[in-house]
This record gives structure tokens, sequence and C-alpha cells, in this order.
């Protein structure tokens, strides 16, 4: 199993929960309200236009793209705001200066070919925006997020994280791929709060998916048992980037690349409670295997605070 260094296993230094737990419910209330009025609003829409279907077939294109402005309203237009004007804003402001204005050459230039030399795989979760708090510029990183920022070992079969690997890799010759936890991360936490890691006929997609760290689990449970729960999680969502870095080395044309010393992996941690960033890099050659367990070893570890 991946052993992390015992820095890694120490009580949060922020929490998840406290202040932010309060304006969360209340957040699930009021958005338990707005779903509500929502669908009643599209109740009531849903009636007026089935007087309208049998002579849908009989207006022209044009028409029905009138019809459709005035007709179809979203949810985010219910309450009297439409959150999709503020999008827009942010769209056009973004064409006005970052597009015309500052970088007009580098998005022509981005139109014929991409060349990113960085590869990262960070979770789905809102508050994780590798662009936002590594300052990526377009073109300088192929992006893929996934629920809780896991690799699956290559003998899992195809998926959309294989898939885009593979065309990193191989296509687009990426020069380091860097794995991005980060802090109160729901993905780690249905994973360590299972029961049974071995895995079931389970119809849920997130069990299905997250047990692909079931071996960052079970590492947690004998590295970190004497510690709480929540101590449990937060040493998981590190442990779970270096299993993550290991399955990277079960892809044969990636394994190749890191021998070759043509390709860095790298792990990165991201706390958003008191935003600090930990970075380190994966040492191939002291990285060992034995038996079934791997022992991974690191370098270059580094803490941007």
């Amino acid at each position: 199993m991946a052993n992390l260094a015992p820095t890694f296993v120490s009580p949060p230094s922020g929490s998840c929960g406290g202040s932010l737990r309060t304006s969360r419910i209340s957040a699930i209330k009021l958005q338990g309200r707005e779903t509500e009025q929502t669908h009643l609003n599209l109740g009531s829409s849903y009636r007026k236009k089935q007087g309208l279907r049998s002579n849908a077939s009989k207006e022209t294109p044009g028409l029905m793209q009138g019809n459709r402005t005035d007709e179809y309203k979203t949810a985010e237009q219910t309450g009297g705001y439409d959150s999709f004007n503020e999008m827009k804003q942010r769209f056009l402001t973004f064409k006005e200066k970052k597009y015309f204005r500052e970088n007009l050459e580098l998005y022509c230039r981005l139109a014929e070919s991409q060349a990113p030399e960085f590869m990262v795989i960070a979770c789905a979760d809102s508050r994780v925006c590798p662009s936002v708090i590594l300052g990526l510029e377009p073109g300088e990183a192929f992006m893929v997020r996934n629920v809780a920022n896991l690799v699956p070992p290559y003998e899992s079969g195809p998926s959309e994280t294989n898939a885009a690997l593979e065309f990193a890799v191989n296509s687009l010759k990426v020069k380091n791929i860097l794995v991005i936890g980060h802090s109160c991360c729901g993905g780690i936490r249905a994973l360590m709060s299972m029961e049974n890691a071995d895995g079931d006929n389970s119809s849920s997609f997130i069990r299905n998916w997250v047990i692909v760290g079931k071996n960052a689990r079970l590492s947690t449970k004998e590295a970190a048992s004497h510690l709480s729960f929540d101590q449990q999680c937060r040493h998981c969502e590190k442990e779970s980037v270096n299993h993550s870095l290991l399955n990277l080395l079960t892809y044969p044309w990636i394994e190749e690349q890191v021998m070759r010393g043509n390709l860095s992996l790298h792990g990165g941690y991201y706390d958003f409670v008191d935003c600090t960033f930990e970075k380190w890099t994966l040492d191939y050659y002291k990285t060992i295997s034995r038996g079934n367990e791997d022992v991974i070893a690191v370098k270059g570890r580094s803490f941007w605070s």
C-alpha cells in the first residue's frame, strides 16, 4: 500500500463544519423552496403547452423559434432572475477584455492546435477549479475532472479517464501529470463511509466509482485508525492521490514515458479552508513493489501558503 509521511496524518487546521454547516443547511432549505416553486410553474406551463402540441408540426421553423422565446422559461427565470444573463455578461466581458484585447494572438494560435505541458486530474467539486487556483491559462493544461479525482488502474477497462490519459500522453505528449486532491472531499467521505469496500452489485453510480479508491481506504484505516473520522477522511484525501499516481504506472504507455524521462507524475493537495497547496513528485526509481503492495516514494515536496 502507498504510505504517506507522518506529517500527512495530522488534524485539520481548518474545519468543514461549524459556520459553514449553518449556511449549507439554509441553502438546502432555500433550494428546496425554489425547486418546489419551479415544479409548480413547470406543471402549469406543461398543461398550457398540451394544446399547442397538435399544431406544432404545422409551424415553420422561423415561427417556432419565435414561440420558444416567449413560451419556454428556464428554472432560473421563474424567480424573476435569470442567472444565465449574468453568465452572458461574464462571457461578453471575457470576449472583449481577455479574448480580443489581451490574448488575441494566443487564441488564434490555439484555434490551430494545442500543445499543453500539463495534464491535470482534479475533482468535480465546484469549490476546486484548477485553472483559477493555479492560474492556468487556456492551452496550458489538458483537464480531467471526476468525483474524488480518482485514476482507475489500467486493468479496470475503458472509461472517460482512461481515454483522456491515452490522448494526453500519446497524442498531446504532455510532460507532466498532476493529480490534485482537496479538503472536505465528498467523494472521499463516501468512500470512507462504506462498510464493505470489497464492492457488490450496487446500483449506486457513486459507490461503483469511488470503490476505485478502496486501496487508499484500506491503507488509511491501517495508518490512521486512532484518529477521528474527519481526520481519517483528510488522510485519505492525500492517500488516494498517491494511489492514483501508482495506478498511473499500470498504464504501459505512461510507465514507458516515465522510464524514458519524458513524463513526470505529481501529486497535489488543495486545502480551500486555509487556502494552502501541497505539491510532490513521484520518485519512480525508488517506488517499489512488495508482492501485492506498492510503496510509493516521493521527492520535491513543497508547501505553498
